[in-house]
């Protein structure tokens, strides 16, 4: 029984109006907080693509879905496409067993040849540029992880890069050192007309002017070839613009 029956409804009205004026201020405090959010356009957060760390450039779309394009392969089609890829990175001149190799690969898969070498040629974007700025492992892994790849096709190919790193690392040292740029080239062919040695008389020569840049300045380098020699030069500097051009072909 109650026994203070005025006693109690009155609490219970105080409760009540408590009640209702800390709704009504939670009501007010939550409007406030959404006009607020409306005024100064507060959105979700959105997914940010971290920059890789081989480029300070920004990827263009296309080579970011090249590399996500290589989840597709399972596991021993990505394994024979990574030692394609890193065959080639040792041995650079070897151009046109690249291109036989991707497109032997491309038949073996069902693929077409052409977009598998501009898949190819987006992923050697991260060896380049990881030597020039000389990555470990695990940052090799993190910029793959980062494009999108997998974690075990990251795995594989960061290790592999950590077992070929020394032999490339040199290699790219030594053309750093022997590259200089080709300016200007001429030739003229001659015949021999006089010589000591009668069996060389009527031998057609070539003589090349190779106008070579040196830093800021330029320098000729002549040179006289037989025909032989020419044609074997001819053939050294189709493989170069080979190995430089080879993957603009579609």
């Amino acid at each position: 029984m109650d026994r203070f029956p005025a006693l109690n409804a009155l609490y219970r009205q105080d409760k009540n109006m408590e009640c209702a004026e800390l709704n009504s201020k939670i009501a007010s405090f939550e409007f406030t907080i959404t006009e607020v959010a409306t005024k100064v356009n507060i959105s979700r957060p959105t997914a940010i693509m971290l920059q890789p760390q081989f480029t300070k450039d920004t990827l263009p779309d296309s080579v970011s879905n090249d590399f996500q394009n290589l989840n597709k392969f399972n596991e021993q089609q990505f394994t024979s496409l990574t030692e394609i890829l890193f065959n080639f990175l040792l041995e650079p001149k070897e151009a046109d067993r690249f291109l036989h190799q991707l497109s032997e690969f491309a038949g073996e898969n069902g693929m077409s040849a052409g977009p598998l070498r501009n898949l190819m040629k987006s992923v050697l974007l991260l060896p380049h540029g990881a030597l020039k700025k000389n990555l470990t492992e695990d940052q090799v892994k993190e910029d793959l992880l980062t494009l999108g790849v997998n974690e075990d096709k990251a795995d594989h190919f960061s290790q592999q890069w950590s077992l070929h790193y020394p032999v490339l690392s040199r290699l790219a040292v030594g053309q750093t050192l022997m590259v200089n740029q080709l300016v200007d080239m001429e030739w003229k062919f001659g015949v021999t007309v006089g010589t000591s040695e009668l069996q060389k008389v009527g031998n057609t020569f070539l003589q090349l002017k190779l106008v070579i840049r040196k830093g800021n300045s330029t320098e000729n380098v002549y040179m006289e070839l037989t025909l032989p020699q020419f044609y074997n030069f001819l053939h050294e500097m189709e493989r170069a613009k080979a190995s430089m051009d080879c993957f603009s072909r579609t």
